[in-house]
């Protein structure tokens, strides 16, 4: 096991106002980098609801976008942004709040965390995540994205939209695909945590105290998104058929899964990797230098230990 220091700064306790600086800085990450990366997103959603017995509507990713211009305008690759925006504060902001909560309570007596606590607090942090915000929020995203390529799309906006998802479901067709959204999210932050821990503690070695360059934490962190994204892309898919609008015909996760395979092939479950790997590098990476240089702000007017 690797052991090091906290991986990030103002850990050291867990006070009410370090937890509070952890959750306003991912928040604000969170919220600029959505703004920044949702094309890719869009793409990623369209070609993974995109079924081969339909035939597939699109040939890949350069002619989803074209189709998607053509036919909506630069616009139409922002549709279900207003999901993930209101979403992606709150997200950010649980997520880093309790894997910072989580790991002040599994550090050992001298405030280190190995890597294995490491990749369980990033798994807690994933499953919160995953059960108080990124279900219903990409719930409604793909539903909105899906709506896009009906005939007649019928939500208007983001709250008409809610609204009538849950006038015809009820509050639970926001919480559609919550196993398989679990199962994501919940290894997606392990890896993440895991890895960028580890890189940390690589190249700090034996000095815990020794900067990180903003670009250097940018990289570590496109790498860790890199290794979540082939970690879980097949229960990426999953997740988003169960949220779509077709979402009727799968039972349960394990139904949608081997529906999947029966009827695309093993191949079905690596779709729409690539933009999920250009969103997922520049979500990760821009994440944790826009939180970690928030932080610093916030040491230098807010003393927290």
């Amino acid at each position: 096991l690797i052991s090091v220091k906290a991986p990030l700064p103002l850990v050291t306790c867990c006070t009410g106002s370090s937890l509070v600086g952890h959750d306003f800085s991912g928040g604000i990450a969170g919220g600029i980098e959505i703004c920044i990366t949702f094309p890719t997103e869009y793409v990623k959603t369209q070609l993974q609801l995109d079924e081969k017995a339909n035939p597939p509507k699109y040939k890949g990713i350069a002619d989803c976008v074209k189709q998607t211009v053509n036919s909506h305008g630069v616009r139409g690759l922002y549709r279900g942004l207003s999901s993930l925006l209101y979403g992606s504060i709150p997200k950010a902001a649980v997520r880093f709040g309790m894997f910072e909560f989580l790991s002040n309570k599994m550090r050992d007596e001298s405030g280190k965390l190995d890597s294995r606590r490491g990749f369980l607090c990033g798994l807690g942090a994933g499953v919160a995540e995953a059960v108080v915000v990124v279900c219903p929020m990409e719930t409604v995203k793909v539903k909105f994205i899906h709506d896009q390529t009906s005939a007649n799309p019928k939500y208007k906006g983001f709250f008409h939209g809610v609204r009538e998802i849950i006038r015809s479901q009820g509050l639970k067709g926001t919480y559609q695909g919550l196993t398989a959204t679990v199962l994501k999210q919940g290894s997606n932050q392990a890896i993440r945590f895991y890895v960028m821990t580890s890189l940390r503690n690589w190249y700090k070695g034996g000095d815990p105290n020794k900067a990180i360059n903003p670009l250097l934490t940018g990289l570590f962190g496109a790498v860790a998104g890199a290794t979540s994204v082939f970690g879980n892309t097949p229960l990426d898919v999953i997740k988003t058929r169960m949220q779509g609008l077709e979402a009727h015909k799968y039972k349960s996760t394990m139904d949608c899964a081997v529906k999947i395979m029966k009827h695309e092939g093993p191949m079905a479950f690596y779709k729409g990797t690539v933009p999920r790997l250009g969103r997922v590098c520049l979500d990760v990476a821009i994440v944790f230098i826009i939180y970690e240089e928030v932080i610093k702000v916030l040491n230098m007017v807010w003393k927290t230990d």
